[in-house]
């Protein structure tokens, strides 16, 4: 069970990705910050960017949630995630492709290219 969250852990993380300065690249941090859910139904992966450089992953495996806290560094367009699973630290490498105020999109160093849908906040 572990192996499987961790791995599930591992491909949300490709998924996920964030901004940058517009000095350094077309994307604004601030547009990355909120609660993003997985654009495709059958993953339900959640991912919270906070400010300060942090993230809160939440991923369902097998009728059990798993939570994992991380970090997050910006370097031109790619996005360097960290994160601890069980005993084994984690590192993803995401390339951003686009960030609005309602969508996310990156390709992990696996190549495959994650969607993700801003959570509005309930009014």
């Amino acid at each position: 069970m572990r192996r499987l969250i961790g791995a599930a852990v591992v491909l949300a993380l490709a998924g996920a990705a964030a901004g940058q300065d517009k000095k350094d690249g077309p994307f604004d941090p601030k547009k990355l910050v909120g609660r993003w859910e997985s654009a495709d139904p059958k993953r339900a992966v959640a991912v919270e960017f906070l400010e300060k450089d942090k993230f809160t992953l939440t991923v369902a495996v097998g009728g059990k949630t798993e939570k994992v806290d991380g970090t997050w560094k910006l370097t031109g367009d790619k996005l360097e995630l960290a994160a601890k699973v069980g005993d084994a630290d984690r590192k993803e490498t995401v390339t951003l492709s686009k960030l609005t105020d309602d969508d996310l999109v990156g390709t992990g160093s696996d190549g495959k290219e994650e969607a993700y849908r801003r959570v509005k906040p309930k009014k």
